[in-house]
């Protein structure tokens, strides 16, 4: 492995580090009480966003799910403003009336946080369609999950993108589980990508547990679209090692599946890869993983030290204000 590929593999592997330790520090503190609400956690799936995100530019937007703590952070938002929306805090993203599943970040151009299902997909076709109109250079990635492709908006958005080849990349996060609905008890054509190619989209199927192959993917497909060729779509199988959400009490599938799949960490497979190419010593990591543990630390004192909306204020964004 050259100088170029480590440097290449241990920034995905610090991003997926940021995310694997935020979502478990969000378990920890959820379990503590000090997150409410319903929160789904992504860890498992760190390659999918870690080797996307590295495709893109800063002036590209993602469009995500309810599960979408690490899509946010590697898009540019905070670990800071992540926890404090998730305490209900001002200090958040949103001012804390978003909460785990509706995080949003104008200036880093995160559009959600979307919690209805398939709800991001005419979402980020609106987006690409203003990207065209306008002449910008500007990608729009949508995250879904393979539950989607049973709603009527995942058809209609394809067609629509396919029709006016706009500039977005959709990416399919096929965790194999639709909540507990298992993908081959509910569609009969398990090849998301063979769905997406029907409307004529340049479609592919990627290995979601490695985040070089996701990187790699991610990339050819957005270069495709920034060169004027129309939309992209992403099949990435992977697999979430904990439940559903935090209320689930997951008898859905078995404990052995779930072993065999974490035996294919993401975290794990790529920093094996690393060592072996003798460029990334154990000193490397430990280095690594204190520095994102710090900034997570970081993040929980800000958000333990954030306020809630003033009651004068819970009107604000309702209504609107009366211009002066």
């Amino acid at each position: 492995m050259s100088a170029a590929e480590t440097k290449k593999g241990a920034d995905l592997l610090k991003q997926m580090v940021r995310v694997r330790l935020l979502e478990e520090k969000c378990v920890e503190l959820y379990s503590a009480a000090k997150i409410r609400g319903f929160m789904h956690v992504y860890i498992g799936e760190e390659a999918v966003a870690a080797g996307v995100t590295s495709a893109l530019d800063s002036e590209d937007a993602v469009v995500a799910t309810y599960r979408e703590h690490g899509h946010a952070l590697l898009k540019g938002v905070s670990a800071r403003a992540i926890l404090a929306e998730m305490y209900g805090f001002v200090e958040g993203c949103c001012r804390g009336r978003g909460g785990s599943m509706h995080l949003f970040d104008r200036a880093t151009h995160f559009y959600g946080g979307n919690a209805i299902v398939a709800g991001g997909l005419p979402m980020a076709v609106g987006l690409a369609l203003g990207a065209s109109m306008t002449a910008r250079r500007q990608v729009t990635v949508c995250f879904f999950g393979e539950g989607a492709v049973a709603e009527g908006e995942f058809h209609e958005a394809l067609n629509l993108a396919a029709l006016w080849q706009l500039p977005v990349l959709f990416c399919c996060e096929n965790n194999l589980y639709a909540m507990g609905t298992a993908l081959v008890r509910s569609e009969s054509q398990t090849n998301i990508a063979l769905k997406a190619a029907a409307y004529e989209i340049p479609a592919w199927t990627v290995d979601g547990m490695d985040a070089l192959a996701v990187a790699e993917a991610a990339r050819r497909a957005v270069d495709a679209i920034r060169s004027g060729g129309g939309p992209h779509f992403l099949e990435l199988r992977t697999y979430r090692f904990r439940a559903h959400s935090m209320y689930d009490p997951e008898r859905y599938r078995d404990k052995s599946e779930v072993a065999t799949w974490m035996e294919r960490d993401p975290i794990d497979i790529l920093r094996t890869r690393l060592s072996e190419g003798g460029r990334f010593s154990d000193d490397d990591w430990s280095a690594m993983h204190a520095e994102v543990t710090a900034e997570i630390e970081d993040a929980v004192a800000f958000a333990e030290g954030g306020s809630p909306e003033p009651v004068a204020d819970l009107t604000r964004f309702v209504y609107s204000e009366v211009p002066r």
